[in-house]
Parts: C-alpha cells; sequence; structure tokens
C-alpha cells in the first residue's frame, strides 16, 4: 500500500496530477467495460467517477486541486460537442425520412419525462425546491441548471441529478431496450440520447454511428424542446403538488 500512497502524493504535488490520473483510470476502467463483455453496470464513467471522487475523498485532495489539472480535459467538452455535427451530417439523409416519428418521440419524451420526475418527488414527499430542480433531469447540465434556476430550484443539485440520470441511463438503457426488443438504431440511439443526453449519446456510439447520430440529435433537440415545455409543464403541476 506504500507505493500507491506515495505515487498519489506525488501525483497530487503537481499541476498535471489530475489530468495524468483521470486518464490512467480512465483507460483502466475502459478496459475493465471492454473485458467484461461491455457489461452495464461496469460503464467507464461510472467506474471513472466513483474512483476518482473515492480517491480524492479517501487522500484528503482538495476537488480544486484535483480540477487544477484535469481542467484540460474538461476544455475538450466544447470541441467534442460540436464534432458531434459531424455524424449527423453523414446520417442526414435517415434523419430527414424520420423526421415525424422523431418530433412525436420527442414531445412525448420531452413531457413524459419532466411530468414523471416531478410526479414521483412529489410522491415521495420531496418539497417545491426539489423538485423544481429536478424537474430538468433528462437534460444537458447547463440547459438543466438554466431551467432549475428560472423554476425555483437549486442548479447545484440539478447537475448532480442531470449527471446521476446521465450515467443510469447510458449503463441501463441498453437493456431496458433489449429487453423491449427495440433493435433499430436509430430508434435505440434517439431513445438513449433522450433519457441521458450526453452520457447516453457517448454510450451509443459504442453500438454504432448510427446510434450515435441519433442520440446526438435527441440530446439536442430535448434540451430546447425541455427549456420550453418545462415552465409550463410545471405551471400545470404546481397546483397538483402543493
Amino acid at each position: 500500500m506504500d507505493e500507491p500512497l506515495r505515487l498519489w502524493a506525488y501525483l497530487s504535488a503537481h499541476p498535471l496530477s489530475g489530468l495524468t490520473a483521470t486518464l490512467i483510470i480512465y483507460a483502466s476502467a475502459q478496459w475493465l467495460w471492454r473485458k467484461s463483455g461491455q457489461a452495464a453496470l461496469l460503464n467507464p464513467v461510472l467506474v471513472s467517477i466513483l474512483v476518482i471522487g473515492g480517491a480524492i475523498l479517501s487522500m484528503g485532495v482538495p476537488y480544486r486541486a484535483y480540477f487544477d489539472g484535469a481542467q484540460f480535459i474538461h476544455v475538450l467538452l466544447g470541441p467534442a460537442t460540436v464534432a458531434l455535427a459531424v455524424p449527423l451530417y453523414r446520417a442526414l439523409g435517415a434523419i430527414r425520412s424520420a423526421a415525424a416519428p422523431i418530433l412525436g418521440s420527442l414531445l412525448f419524451g420531452a413531457i413524459f419525462a419532466t411530468t414523471l420526475a416531478i410526479g414521483l418527488a412529489a410522491l415521495a414527499g420531496a418539497d417545491q425546491e426539489v423538485l423544481a430542480s429536478i424537474a430538468p433531469k433528462s437534460v444537458t447540465t447547463p440547459v438543466a441548471m438554466g431551467i432549475s434556476q428560472k423554476l425555483g430550484g437549486l442548479p447545484a443539485l440539478t447537475a448532480v441529478v442531470v449527471v446521476a440520470t446521465g450515467l443510469v441511463g447510458g449503463s441501463l438503457a441498453g437493456l431496458v431496450l433489449d429487453a423491449a426488443r427495440v433493435r433499430d438504431d436509430r430508434a435505440r440511439g434517439f431513445a438513449v440520447g433522450l433519457c441521458s443526453h450526453g452520457i447516453g449519446a457517448a454510450r451509443a456510439f459504442t453500438r454504432s454511428e448510427t446510434a450515435g447520430a441519433f442520440a446526438s440529435l435527441a440530446f439536442a433537440l430535448n434540451a430546447a424542446a425541455t427549456a420550453a415545455l418545462a415552465p409550463l409543464i410545471w405551471l400545470l403541476m404546481r397546483p397538483l403538488i402543493g
């Protein structure tokens, strides 16, 4: 145990320690996921978060010290998101041919996800601040935090719920779709992107470029649809939830 502790102490004293640790842990998690036959519960993102979070807490390393190095990965989030336009462009023909189902699924999914989140949390006894925080759970984090704030929720809580939703959806959506016998990569990708945003889209790309393209389309459109519909849904449901 002394060697790993000394290694961590060395890395924590250098600016790029967070980057080094993140890359090593994620590569290891990716290897484990592949060796397991892509087991849903060994999702590389989920495993990496648990390992890195556990290491930071157990070693007493401040989050800021970790992020000072890991922020280089964070900077790449923008270009990576923009790069999703490439598979979308390649799948443009398939997207056009499925325009009506896409629109119908988008509206149903955005309304259902928001309504279900508010309804279940209300049944569990959550107060209105918490309800407003979890309403946009299926939308990408920056948009979800903005919606939450507009509804009177806590953006920090929303961010946690959104990440958890993405991880659960990205890990288990494939199993649910298999059980429902959904085989079409367009339908699978769109469903995953709709319910679990960017994390789900990344997971969809491991199946095929078509699934990834439709997942990317879904999480982009869902951000706009939920931003428009969530305030209306909140207004309609608020009298019912006290």
